[in-house]
């Protein structure tokens, strides 16, 4: 069993800055990929951020030079540091991480729970 739990939203003015932070536990063998999409109201899920075990990160355009992932490995942490938070930001952030849980096992998707992150103008 492998467990992503988000935490760090919240509600912030535009312009300000949130830190997310979600850790994988249980039986994690492999880390491959951690990142972090979001959803907001009547759209669908987009990427937001992804990283690999060996830190080559990927952003969507829309938080280019806004947003920076970071993993800790040693932990299974990852972060999503988010500044110049803008309005259209507002969404369900949900964390996500691709591993193996024992050298037998397939490589799997697994999901958090979600954070809501709301950004005020």
């Amino acid at each position: 069993q492998v467990q992503l739990v988000e935490s760090g939203g919240g509600l912030v003015q535009a312009g300000g800055s949130l830190r997310l932070s979600c850790a994988a536990s249980g039986s994690i063998f492999s880390l491959k990929f951690m990142g972090w999409d979001r959803q907001a109201p009547g759209k669908q899920r987009e990427l937001v951020a992804t990283t690999s075990s060996g830190g080559s990160a990927n952003y969507a355009d829309s938080v280019k030079g806004r947003f920076t992932i970071s993993l800790d490995n040693a932990k299974n942490l990852v972060y999503l540091q988010m500044n110049s938070l803008k309005p259209e930001d507002t969404a369900v952030y949900y964390c996500n991480a691709i591993l193996q849980s024992s050298t037998w096992s397939p490589t799997k998707d697994y999901w958090g729970q979600g954070t809501q992150v709301t950004v005020s103008s």
